[in-house]
């Protein structure tokens, strides 16, 4: 059966509160490493994954402007948590990857935040937190896709008008185009 658009806006709704608590938690959380800024966790964990790889690519991946992706990895390297080398491919170009001291803060990282989730887990079964992690993974690339397919246009859906606001009426969003 396909999912409704009550339940769509439901599943978005519970989305957006997840992300607004996923931020204070951010916020309020303890620094796992002085030197390491939460915000560079996405580019550290991509790195991992990845091994040697070039600083748009990881920007392209995690969905940020290189710019903010370069000012983390230059963090990240003044910090030695990871090295640059020469792209064999493009001499212009560097790649990144984890040191001995970034797989460390890594493994930190991911033992701190593994122990606080299973406390906030603690009445699931395992079987359930799969299943959500499974489900959360899907949507995760469907929205990824959906990026993807966009490049730098909104969606193709419609957007409230101000008249409109809270009466379900919407008026065509304008496409934003690079003349716009």
């Amino acid at each position: 059966m396909t999912v409704s658009k009550d339940e769509a806006n439901d599943l978005f709704h519970a989305l957006i509160r997840l992300q607004k608590l996923m931020l204070a938690a951010k916020s309020s959380a303890p620094r796992v490493n002085a030197a390491l800024d939460a915000g560079a966790y996405p580019t550290l964990f991509t790195i991992a994954r990845l091994g040697p790889v070039g600083i748009s690519d990881i920007a392209s991946l995690v969905h940020s402007d290189v710019s903010t992706v370069s000012r983390q990895v230059s963090s990240l390297v003044s910090h030695g948590f990871l090295a640059k080398q020469s792209d064999p491919s493009d001499g212009r170009a560097s790649l990144v990857s984890l040191t001995d001291a970034g797989h460390d803060v890594l493994g930190h990282v991911q033992h701190v935040r593994g122990t606080w989730f299973q406390g906030l887990l603690d009445d699931w079964e395992s079987d359930e937190a799969h299943e959500f992690t499974t489900h959360l993974q899907r949507l995760g690339e469907a929205l990824d896709r959906n990026l993807r397919d966009r490049g730098d246009a909104p969606p193709a859906a419609y957007t409230a008008s101000p008249a409109a606001a809270g009466r379900g009426t919407a008026t065509p969003a304008r496409p934003v185009t690079k003349e716009n």
